[in-house]
C-alpha cells in the first residue's frame, strides 16, 4: 500500500557545498539520501517532496560538514499483512515465483501458487498446474494476498515478503478473467416474459 507521510530527519551537507544555494543543496541531498531507503515504520521511501530546512544547521568540530534538520513529504510503499495486491511475475525459480509489487519483490512459494500440484520449469520460466493445466510465466500480471512481511532497514532489496494466490479471485489475471467468463457462460439465460395486452 502506498502512503503519504511527513518525515523529519537530518542531512549532512559537505563543506564543498557551502556557498551554493542552500535550498537546492538540501533538496538534492534529501532526495539522494532518503529515496529508495527503507524505514520499518513507513516502508520504502519512493519519493521525497516539499522539502524544507528546520532551523539553522550545526557544524561539528573535526568534521567540517553542516548537519541540517529537514522535514519532507514522502510517498512510501509498505505491504501490510492480509493486503490484496497486484504485481508482475519477474522470475520463476525451482521453489516458486518472484513478483514485483511496487518497488519491492515478493515470493509466491510453489505451494501457494494454486490449488493444484505444480510443475516448475525454471529454464523456460513456466509453472504449470498438473490437473487444471493453469500456466504462470514471467511477465504475467498477478493478484495475491500478503501473508508474510519482514522489512530490512539496512537493505530494502533484502526484505522478505511472502504472497499466496490460493484463494478465490487470486492468481494470474488470465485465470481470474477466464473464471469470470466461464461463470457468465454457465449461467442460464432468463427468458423474457411477455406482458398481457
Amino acid at each position: 500500500m502506498y502512503y503519504k507521510v511527513r518525515v523529519e530527519d537530518t542531512v549532512r551537507i559537505p563543506p564543498n557545498k557551502f556557498g551554493e544555494d542552500l535550498d537546492a543543496v538540501v533538496n538534492d541531498l534529501v532526495q539522494k539520501t532518503f529515496e529508495g531507503t527503507m524505514r520499518k515504520k513507513y516502508g520504502v521511501i519512493v519519493v521525497a517532496d516539499n522539502i524544507e530546512s528546520l532551523g539553522g544547521g550545526i557544524v561539528i568540530h573535526g568534521d567540517g560538514a553542516m548537519y541540517q534538520k529537514v522535514a519532507f513529504d514522502a510517498l512510501t510503499f509498505k505491504p501490510d499483512l492480509q493486503e490484496v495486491i497486484d504485481g508482475v511475475v519477474c522470475e520463476i525459480v525451482e521453489f516458486g515465483a518472484f513478483c514485483h509489487i511496487g518497488p519491492l519483490d515478493a515470493l509466491v512459494h510453489m505451494s501457494q501458487i494454486m490449488n493444484d500440484y505444480v510443475e516448475v520449469d525454471a529454464d523456460s520460466e513456466v509453472i504449470t498446474g498438473k490437473e487444471k493445466k493453469l500456466v504462470l510465466k514471467t511477465g504475467d500480471p498477478i493478484r495475491a494476498r500478503v501473508v508474510a512481511v519482514s522489512l530490512n532497514e539496512l537493505s530494502a532489496r533484502e526484505s522478505k515478503i511472502g504472497l499466496t494466490m490460493r484463494q478465490p479471485s487470486l492468481g494470474s489475471h488470465n485465470w481470474i478473467y477466464e473464471q469470470e467468463e466461464e461463470k457468465k457462460e454457465s449461467k442460464p439465460k432468463k427468458e423474457k416474459k411477455k406482458g398481457n395486452t
